[in-house]
């Protein structure tokens, strides 16, 4: 590969660092990290730990010295020796476990890809989730790629204004501090594909990010020729505007299709994360009717080859479109289907209810054979909502079945836990860690070491916030009262809470608050208190959010608190790790039917953080009644009153959570403590790994579509 970044050429004896870093497999291993951390340490910090940047701003002196330092070409050989390894061996587990089976491709189709901090194509969970099965496909040597937009102005940016409102500011990507790359034909020019958008045509250009063995390619409207606004199209990560919005999705779908035609990407299975990405379905029935195809075959042969993962729990979190806008932008498409109008609109209709729109969860449901909700319980709420399809069959007979989520656990490990899982369960751990007899021996940790390693990821954290909130006090735009939001009296000794996510009403930020007497009591008890971290963005254009945003803000400068109320900016993937490895207890209080799954908490448990929540997502099917705390014993469909919800949460941490924290032995280490994160981390990582995760789709639904398609 010929080095494009702009700094200085790499001397040949290290010049494998430029294909290094463009290869986020770096992300999660360890010791290609500390490659770059050794290369330029202040570097590799101020440049957000991301090489593609560092090496664009390395001084060539810094390089010389290094190409012929014994000690860093030591590191250097090894990694990349490991890393020529990991890409083209052909011992990995699909390849050995599924020797007869086809090698054909899964294309995974989401709206939103989170990877790492460097690549702002995420919002949330749903990207987080994306990005981990892409990483997990490459350690499992399953073949995989990945379809997403450009997004060049990523999800915004958040600040906290003096009165407690949230304001966003975009910032451009810089394509020369990304490990993104054009995709070229075999002339040497950009690959564009062209679709109709309604009457006007449009040309989609196309990037690549290598993430391991995966490659996960890149959707960019903003091509010379496109109409102005259209070139904007791809900016933004999830607009309000509905127009743009389903124009983002016919782009998604129907150019990513064409994109692997183009680059000869002939998958066999489909994959697509949630109905954002639906009209990927319409597009392959479009071409099997353009080949000859009748459209009732055309159609079973797409269902047989798909797989579609819904994560919405209730009917209103569904992407539903108004017809008019499906009119002006598809009205085309119903030739090209050989259908009429009614029974184009009818593939998008969720059965027994009076919506007069176009509903892309009903159209991914109908368009593929195989189903899946995202957690048991989601999977028994998605039977319910969705029964109406299927109206002489038992819900519990609904064909959608589920796979709950997890989470790629060398992404998400500290380093800390790293080291004591090398030494305590044994070698090859990290290869076995969906087996539950590997994490049977977490018991052999000395309770010593593990609190001693928790301490340091904790001290790491209020190190990191008090550092924020250094910076922006020095940008000169800070109130005093801003930066004791921002956590700057935060106690290390101190009891430490984190509720950390996307700000929504139905998450219940405030739950906490409900009695504010009460938490005052709890958090400045003078022997033991309670402090409590917030972080999370609201959506633009959701304002009840926002509003909960202002009231976490107004309460963490409320001098009752002590100070030990704080909200963190600018939650992202960067700051996630901070948190899910430095608290003490990971909160999560949503109204319970509201939350398909979650995971932040199972990366908390990783951590040895346990986990507090309401009875819903993963956590109804992760608690034994001994590996953390449930806030009431089962989910209610009904909206919950919330003073009724908050009083046992008052009472578990009163009378379970504080006594067990503060309970220590002479030399501090609270044992019984260190037995309930034990626990946790035996009963919940093998479990809710994205090992474990990947397999069960390629077990449940990659290979029985594959097999479909074969017969």
């Amino acid at each position: 590969m010929t080095s494009m970044l702009p700094g200085s050429p790499l001397p040949s004896r290290i010049e494998r660092l430029d294909e290094l870093a463009n290869n986020l497999w770096w992300s999660w291993n360890p010791r290609a990290r500390n490659v770059f951390r050794a290369l330029d340490y202040p570097l590799w910090r101020s440049s957000g730990h991301n090489p593609v940047k560092q090496l664009a701003d390395v001084a060539p002196e810094r390089l010389h010295v290094a190409s012929s330092d014994p000690a860093f070409l030591r590191l250097y050989d090894a990694v990349i020796r490991e890393f020529d390894e990991e890409m083209t061996t052909s011992s990995k587990w699909f390849s050995s476990g599924h020797r007869d089976n086809p090698k054909g491709l899964v294309a995974y189709f989401s709206m939103e890809f989170a990877i790492h901090n460097s690549l702002r194509t995420y919002a949330g969970g749903l990207g987080i989730l994306a990005g981990d099965i892409c990483k997990e496909a490459s350690d499992l040597g399953l073949p995989m790629v990945g379809i997403v937009f450009m997004y060049p102005n990523g999800y915004f940016h958040q600040r906290v204004a003096t009165d407690g409102w949230q304001v966003e500011t975009d910032e451009e990507l810089s394509f020369d501090e990304t490990p993104i790359r054009p995709v070229l034909t075999a002339q040497g020019s950009r690959l564009v594909v062209r679709i109709r958008l309604g009457e006007r045509p449009l040309s989609v250009a196309v990037w690549e990010v290598r993430v391991g063995r995966t490659t996960v390619y890149l959707l960019d409207t903003d091509v010379e020729g496109n109409l102005a606004e259209d070139r904007q199209l791809a900016a933004r990560l999830y607009c309000a505007d509905r127009e743009q919005r389903i124009a983002q999705e016919i782009v998604l779908g129907v150019a990513g299709v064409r994109a692997l035609r183009v680059l000869g990407v002939r998958p066999l299975v489909w994959h697509a994360n949630e109905g954002h990405t639906a009209f990927m379905m319409l597009e392959r029935i479009r071409e099997y009717i353009a080949a000859g195809v009748p459209f009732p075959q055309a159609m079973q042969r797409v269902r047989a080859s798909t797989v579609f993962t819904t994560h919405t729990p209730v009917p209103a979190g569904t992407e539903v479109f108004p017809i008019e806008l499906v009119e002006k932008y598809l009205h085309g498409w119903c030739e090209s289907l050989g259908i009429d109008r009614d029974a184009f609109l009818e593939l998008a209709q969720s059965a027994g209810r009076a919506e007069q729109g176009f509903n892309m969860s009903a159209l991914g449901v109908r368009l593929a054979d195989h189903r899946n909700a995202v957690s048991q319980l989601h999977g028994k709420l998605a039977r319910h909502m969705w029964a109406g399809l299927w109206p002489d069959t038992a819900e519990d007979d609904v064909p959608i079945g589920h796979v709950t989520n997890g989470i790629h656990v060398p992404t998400w490990v500290a380093p800390e836990f790293g080291r004591l899982y090398d030494d305590y369960l044994g070698e090859g751990w990290l290869e076995r860690h969906d087996e539950a007899e590997v994490w049977d021996r977490v018991v052999d940790i000395p309770d010593s070491e593990l609190w001693a390693a928790h301490r340091r990821l904790k001290r790491k954290l209020i190190a990191a916030m008090l550092e924020r909130a250094q910076k922006s006090w020095r940008s000169g735009d800070l109130t005093a009262e801003q930066l004791i939001m921002m956590g700057t009296l935060l106690d290390v000794e101190v009891l430490t809470i984190g509720f950390a996510r996307r700000f929504a009403a139905y998450k219940r930020a405030t739950l906490v608050f409900e009695d504010v007497d009460r938490l005052e009591r709890i958090v400045t008890d003078p022997l033991h208190p309670v402090q409590i971290i917030f972080a999370g963005k609201a959506h633009p254009a959701d304002f009840e959010a926002k509003y909960l945003i202002q009231k976490v803000y107004s309460l963490a400068k409320d001098r009752r608190f002590q100070g030990r109320i704080a909200f963190v900016e600018d939650y992202d993937m960067h700051l996630a790790h901070y948190l899910t490895q430095g608290v003490d207890v990971w909160l999560n209080t949503p109204v319970p039917v509201s939350e398909a799954c979650g995971t932040s908490g199972m990366k908390a448990v990783l951590n040895g953080v346990p986990h507090l929540s309401v009875p819903g997502g993963w956590w109804y099917e992760g608690y034994n009644g001994r590996n953390g705390w449930m806030v009431g014993e089962h989910p209610r469909s009904s909206q919950p009153d919330p003073t009724t919800e908050a009083m046992p949460l008052y009472r578990l941490l009163e009378e379970q959570v504080v006594p067990l924290y503060y309970g220590r032995d002479r030399r501090g280490v609270p044992h019984g403590w260190t037995r309930l994160v034990k626990e946790a981390i035996r009963s919940i990582v093998p479990c809710f790994c994205a090992r474990r995760m990947v397999k069960e789709y390629t077990a449940r639904m990659y290979l029985p579509a594959t097999q479909a398609v074969m017969d």
